[in-house]
């Protein structure tokens, strides 16, 4: 049976995405947890966030989910972020003044939108990277995204490679909104991570999260 965790640190909406997962995946195993082992061990674990930058990184901290994560991605073991945890994956994160740094495991800065207002609220489509396995089959479809502040590249240069077991490709999926272009998600081996959020997605949020337990299942 294939053993979903979402990991439980005090930011996200983890109850909308356990519904999710446990609708896109009936025979699994989903648990909503900050247990170590549980986190370390599950076939899959899902880092959510909502909120600032810096308190979602220092609340990751202190639930050990930091270390999970490196753990994990070192084993080859699959991480979906999303949202502020897709953030909190680059090098480093401005909200408000406070600069904070991230895991680094995707090389680049999040800062503001360069828009006309914000937050960019709504359904909105991306640019998906060739050869995405999270969007295989809705390269074309809307995706639901709450927020003001992206990263608006990735500089693989600046990634945390030493992390990695091997030298995988970074596959960067972009999207725009107000004459801005920036981040909607990125995949490199065992790490994937969405600015947007697929369990409040529709179908084609519950088509990317079957794309992403298939990835491993």
């Amino acid at each position: 049976m294939t053993s979903l965790v979402v990991f439980d640190y005090g930011f996200g909406n983890v109850r909308s995405m356990v519904r999710a997962l446990e609708n896109v995946a009936p025979d699994a195993r989903v648990e909503l947890t900050r247990d170590r082992s549980a986190a370390l061990n599950a076939d899959g674990l899902v880092v959510p966030g909502v909120g600032a930058f810096a308190a979602c990184m220092d609340g990751l901290v202190s639930a050990g989910g930091a270390d999970i994560i490196y753990e994990r991605v070192c084993s080859d073991r699959p991480v979906l972020g999303v949202c502020v945890g897709e953030q909190i994956m680059f090098n480093s994160g401005s909200e408000r003044g406070i600069h904070r740094d991230g895991l680094g495991l995707f090389g680049g800065h999040v800062g503001m939108l360069s828009a006309p207002v914000v937050p960019h609220m709504g359904w909105n489509t991306v640019s998906a990277a060739s050869g995405s396995a999270l969007f295989s089959g809705f390269e074309s479809e809307r995706f639901y995204y709450v927020h003001s502040y992206a990263a608006h590249d990735v500089n693989e240069s600046a990634m945390r490679e030493d992390v990695f077991s091997g030298a995988y490709e970074a596959r960067v999926t972009y999207g725009s909104y107000g004459g801005d272009t920036f981040v909607a998600a990125v995949e490199k081996g065992p790490l994937m991570a969405t600015q947007f959020h697929p369990e409040k997605s529709g179908e084609a949020g519950a088509g990317l999260l079957r794309n992403w337990i298939r990835s491993f299942s």
